[in-house]
């Protein structure tokens, strides 16, 4: 079954509040379509009591609020696609492209800065006007002393947001928790999530994912991370669970361990673009549609080789220029039939490049550092590439003699 999902799909869709704050929560609840109680708003702190995996466990009533969209949310007034085009990620529902935030306090690849941070929240802003309700973080986003940073900034953006809670409700927060060596228990994986969520300012997350396997150099550390996504799960803390840079024979086993202990896998992000899309990535892929696991493609534009403004003489600064140097010449057909789709189509090179990996059936989450590169992305959604041309971008991709250089985390 395909994650995309039409308004009448007979699954039933969650709250994509991204971030649940203290102020959110409610005691008085209403009946849903179908027959099920969700929270209306209310200014009680009183908690309501959920059943999970035969027990229960205490969360803030707010946090049951169903999202079904609106004429001010994602897919309607105002939106760049339509309420059709939403995607079904776990008990979410999300934007067919999401924004990733890798870049916001990222000083070593993308050259931040604090004074970058008042357009950034301009472009959070317009993408949340657009209809894009899904935000990508994590919480080793940020070089050094400014590690954390992404989340902190999401979490500001979104408590002043205009529109105030009612525009806040609408947004995912998708973070990722590192699998770093010293997280060791299930415990420890539920530490870090708080950690996260006091970053954002939140009660909850929408999407909590693993950001890496640890199962090529520490496997016994993996099962622990694996039991720190049903904590984190159980306790309220998210409302989905995903991960992030597992190959295919990996993430059929964490399914299966998940499942066994009734937790869904919602997600699993992989390093997806036209010049990243080997046998890995496409077996992946292709077991997440036969799971019904909704894939997130990160890095899209290929750290921007596939927007169409750099080649051998005009290379970008700093680290990517190293890489680009190498990857670019081998690339210029594939590039050179990307330019002419694009303007067949009256649309930019990054457009078609996103547009491809929606093609794909997966949610890519492109960032965004201005507001000329957010009207960009924008202007990928709310059409489609033919059939046609998808076929002939996918060859010219498989004939390109040099690809992007995959994450070192990458699993099989």
């Amino acid at each position: 079954m395909s994650v995309i999902t039409a308004a009448a799909s007979s699954l039933q869709p969650s709250t994509c509040g991204g971030v649940q704050h203290s102020s959110h929560r409610s005691s008085a609840f209403t009946s849903s379509q179908q027959g099920t109680t969700r929270p209306r708003a209310a200014g009680s702190q009183k908690a309501t009591r959920l059943r999970r995996r035969g027990r229960e466990v205490q969360r803030p009533s707010a946090l049951m609020q169903l999202f079904r969209g609106g004429k001010k949310g994602p897919g309607g007034k105002g939106a760049a696609f339509s309420q059709r085009e939403m995607v079904q990620m776990g008990p979410l529902q999300v934007s067919p492209m999401g924004f990733g935030t890798w870049a916001w306090g990222n000083q070593f690849l993308w050259g931040y800065s604090k004074d970058m941070d008042g357009e950034l929240q301009q472009v959070f802003n317009l993408m949340v006007s657009r209809g894009i309700n899904l935000f990508d973080t994590a919480d080793s986003y940020g070089t050094g002393k400014l590690n954390g940073r992404s989340e902190q900034l999401l979490g500001q953006f979104l408590r002043e947001l205009p529109g105030g809670e009612a525009a806040a409700d609408r947004v995912c927060i998708a973070t990722k928790l590192a699998a770093y060596p010293w997280r060791l228990t299930a415990g420890q994986m539920v530490s870090a999530c708080r950690g996260s969520l006091r970053r954002l300012g939140a009660d909850q997350a929408a999407l909590g994912q693993l950001h890496w396997s640890a199962a090529r150099y520490a496997p016994l550390q993996e099962r622990a991370l694996w039991d720190g996504l049903v904590a984190i799960h159980d306790q309220g803390l998210v409302q989905a669970v995903g991960v992030s840079n597992y190959g295919p024979r990996q993430l059929e086993r964490i399914h299966k361990y998940l499942s066994d202990r009734g937790v869904p896998l919602a997600s699993a992000q992989v390093q997806y673009s036209l010049l990243s899309k080997g046998p890995d990535q496409e077996a992946t892929v292709q077991l997440a549609r036969d799971l019904d696991i909704a894939v997130i493609a990160y890095s899209p534009l290929g750290l921007g080789m596939l927007t169409g403004k750099y080649d051998a003489k005009n290379l970008p600064a700093g680290p990517r220029g190293l890489l680009f140097r190498q990857v670019l010449p081998g690339i210029e057909p594939l590039t050179d039939l990307m330019r002419q789709i694009a303007a067949s189509r009256n649309k930019t090179v990054s457009q078609v490049a996103i547009n491809w990996c929606m093609r794909q059936s997966t949610v890519p989450i492109p960032g965004a550092k201005t507001m000329s590169q957010a009207e960009d992305n924008l202007g990928a959604l709310g059409w489609k590439l033919t059939a046609g041309e998808v076929q002939a971008l996918s060859e010219a991709a498989d004939a390109a003699p040099t690809r992007m250089i995959q994450n070192v985390f990458q699993t099989k």
